[in-house]
């Protein structure tokens, strides 16, 4: 049985000091990496969720019996690396590859602290200005935008290089891995875009193709500038409006910020351009304010302009949400910055599944808030 065969593989390189790591998928990621407590072996067990990892650290004998639970109720896959093989386990059986390392990693309880803005990404943070003092706030959150970004790859299922079908739209030339294709919608001068950049080609060493759009020219050519000045291979800054801007099939889009249905046509591209990833931090909600019909009892609280500003954000994102399920996608909504960067900190993260949502749930959800047309209909 694969399941016992690799079951085999993770006692033995717990037990012969060749284990590197551990990976299982199931509705979501667990990273597992060998450690020393007290001078007795842990399993450090890390569960990764959309905002939060939660760890946890078992016994061996403990550990093993808790893969092997794992395995026969409901993970999808499994990657176990080691010195000598990587053994990867899919529905389909077991199979080696050679080893991503051959050296084993420390053991120590407590790694580095590890940041993504690190000196690498000195270059491009002085040329955008994000070195001053003053933009002290701004750097922390393009930190925490990559750090949800790296954890949204990872539930993408993107980090086994070992996976020829590790990126699925792009560039599948023999010999090369297929470059994961993003584009950031909107882009501005650019921060997060060279954010995701870093954190993909310097940070990860993955092959990727970056596309900042803007309309602005005057800014496209600024961090087009910056991106030859520091070499910055595979990043690129096009003109164009959303709508419109001719790109390729993408992995990611990225929306944030854009304003009122600027937004809907980011969903719609991601969407047309089968991006497995589709990023969106809404601002602005103006559309279905004037449509709102809510049903008693809501009325009358909602004759209250604040009150009724809030809940036409509210029902404007659920919406969105619910369009893209019905599109094939899973859905998360959650707070990316503090509420006192910015009143705007809604994100909505969606990663395709291919299975539809209900259009059912999502007409109901129209009809009691008498909305009459929308733009993503």
């Amino acid at each position: 049985m694969p399941h016992t065969r690799f079951l085999d593989k993770l006692t033995n390189s717990l037990a012969d000091g060749t284990f590197v790591r551990l990976i299982l998928s199931g509705k979501e990621k667990t990273f597992g990496r060998l450690i020393e407590l007290k001078g007795a072996p842990y399993l450090s067990l890390t569960f990764r969720h959309a905002t939060n990892d939660i760890t946890q650290n078992l016994p061996l004998h403990e550990a093993i019996a808790w893969v092997k639970q794992q395995l026969a109720s409901g993970v999808r896959s499994a990657l176990l690396c080691t010195t000598k093989r990587d053994w990867q386990l899919t529905p389909q059986g077991l199979v080696g590859h050679k080893p991503t390392t051959t050296i084993a990693p420390p053991r120590t309880h407590d790694l580095p602290k590890q940041t993504r803005l690190d000196d690498s990404a000195r270059d491009w943070l002085n040329g955008l200005g994000l070195l001053r003092p003053s933009m002290a706030d701004k750097r922390r959150q393009i930190h925490r935008y990559l750090e949800i970004l790296s954890h949204l790859a990872a539930d993408c299922g993107w980090g086994d290089r070992a996976d020829p079908t590790f990126f699925h739209n792009n560039n599948k030339t023999s010999g090369r891995h297929p470059a994961l294709t993003l584009a950031d919608m909107g882009c501005g001068k650019g921060y997060l875009t060279f954010g995701a950049w870093h954190l993909f080609h310097r940070v990860r060493h993955w092959p990727v193709r970056i596309i900042g759009v803007e309309t602005r020219p005057e800014l496209v050519a600024m961090t087009n500038n910056l991106a030859r000045q520091i070499g910055a291979e595979g990043l690129e800054f096009v003109a164009g409006d959303i709508r419109s801007v001719v790109l390729p099939p993408l992995d990611a889009l990225i929306a944030l910020h854009a304003c009122d249905t600027a937004t809907d046509d980011a969903i719609r591209r991601g969407i047309e351009l089968g991006a497995k990833l589709i990023v969106l931090a809404p601002c602005c909600h103006k559309q279905l304010r004037p449509q709102l019909s809510p049903p008693e009892p809501l009325a009358a609280v909602l004759k209250h302009g604040i009150m009724a500003e809030r809940m036409a954000e509210w029902v404007t994102d659920g919406l969105r949400a619910l369009h893209l399920e019905t599109a094939g996608y899973r859905t998360k909504l959650f707070e990316f910055v503090a509420s006192e960067h910015t009143p705007k900190n809604l994100m909505i993260a969606a990663i395709r599944t291919e299975k539809p949502g209900s259009q059912e749930t999502l007409e109901r959800f129209r009809q009691f808030f008498g909305i009459q047309h929308h733009a993503l209909d």
